[in-house]
């Protein structure tokens, strides 16, 4: 997972942002499955 990736994620957990945390969920998807990308960057 991207460091961004992380520390965006961190930070809406920490202030229970639900609306963030789905969409940074549905973005690490997103990246995840995009052909051509490597899984673990």
């Amino acid at each position: 997972m991207p460091q961004w990736l992380c520390n965006q994620l961190i930070r809406a957990f920490r202030k229970k942002d639900r609306r963030q945390i789905k969409l940074l969920n549905e973005c690490w998807f997103f990246y995840r499955n995009s052909p051509g990308e490597s899984p673990d960057v």
